[in-house]
């Protein structure tokens, strides 16, 4: 008795798939990426905002940690 056999399903077509990203998907990176290079290129213009003396610490400890 011989037994059944499957048939393999259809492939996927391969058909043009429009895929659009909005303006803004574009734009944030662009914009996070130039304001991250203007502040390396003039760090007089970064000011650092008041912040809790112990984040201050830990952060002060994480670069000490890291620079040996």
């Amino acid at each position: 008795m011989s037994a059944p056999t499957q048939t393999p399903p259809h492939p996927a077509r391969r058909g043009g798939v429009d895929i659009r990203l909005p303006w803004w998907a574009l734009a944030l990176p662009v914009l996070a990426f130039v304001t991250l290079l203007m502040l390396i290129l003039d760090p007089a213009e970064a000011h650092a905002a008041a912040a809790d003396p112990a984040i201050t610490q830990l952060f002060e400890r994480v670069q000490q940690l890291l620079a040996r």
